[in-house]
């Protein structure tokens, strides 16, 4: 039964992920509450992560919403800026995390509802001195704190005025370079539990398919009101989670 349960966790959570981010809103809770190990459940997530975002940055490169000539560059800056959040995370101490994450997600939060014409320009990613710092600055909070990094990631290219559909693909591409080194640290430290991230994996990678085919299909209007309600759920979060383990 909790193989099943897996499944659709991955299917669920990555769909909600691939659209708007937040997908860890709802494997991680359901993988805890399964009774399986915080480590394990982590890093079951990581992988399954690394595998289904670069199914659908295929999936969107096939069917010619990016090139890879134009997305290349967003692999490196999402590692260092990983690499980088993980060096400061040891400096810094929780407390101080928690309220980098709440202050970004707010700000991200106010910032959408300014600026009508998000996600409905054909303008393509390329390094300035906005997109440059703001994927690194994202990849350093996804090695500081990491929830709510892909929805960080859909605030920057919508301001950008990228289209829906580039922003999903470079935004998967992004968490599959985060992730990648991330699920490499779980695997050979032994946290992994392969029968429950393979269910999870199977799971995850049918809803990356279902995500980008509903993506397709939804307006401006709609994805802005799914990130903002995406974005107040990641916040709620995270205040729970910190008040429950202080």
């Amino acid at each position: 039964m909790e193989y099943i349960a897996l499944f659709f966790t991955g299917m669920v959570a990555t769909t909600l992920g691939t659209l708007a981010g937040g997908g860890g809103l709802i494997s991680l809770p359901v993988m805890l509450l399964l009774g399986i190990p915080i480590h394990s459940a982590i890093g079951a997530n990581k992988v399954s992560n690394t595998v289904s975002a670069f199914s659908s940055f295929l999936y969107l490169l096939k069917h010619g919403q990016i090139s890879l000539k134009e997305s290349i560059w967003v692999i490196p800056i999402s590692v260092i800026g990983g690499i980088s959040g993980g060096i400061i995370a040891s400096i810094l101490s929780s407390k101080y995390l928690f309220i980098l994450a709440i202050f970004l997600l707010i700000f991200a939060f106010i910032s959408s509802f300014f600026g009508k014409d998000q996600f409905q320009g054909d303008q393509k990613l390329t390094i300035n001195k906005i997109s440059l710092p703001g994927l690194y600055s994202i990849g350093i909070y996804d090695g500081l704190f990491g929830p709510g990094q892909g929805t960080l990631q859909l605030y920057l290219f919508g301001y950008l005025k990228i289209s829906y559909l580039r922003a999903i693909a470079y935004s998967r591409l992004a968490t599959f370079s985060s992730c990648f080194g991330a699920a490499a640290t779980y695997i050979t430290t032994g946290h992994i539990i392969w029968s429950y991230t393979i269910c999870l994996l199977l799971g995850s990678l049918s809803g990356a398919q279902v995500g980008v085919r509903i993506a397709e299909k939804l307006r401006p209007k709609i994805i802005k009101l799914l990130l903002r309600v995406v974005t107040v759920a990641l916040i709620f979060q995270i205040i729970v989670n910190q008040l429950s383990g202080s």
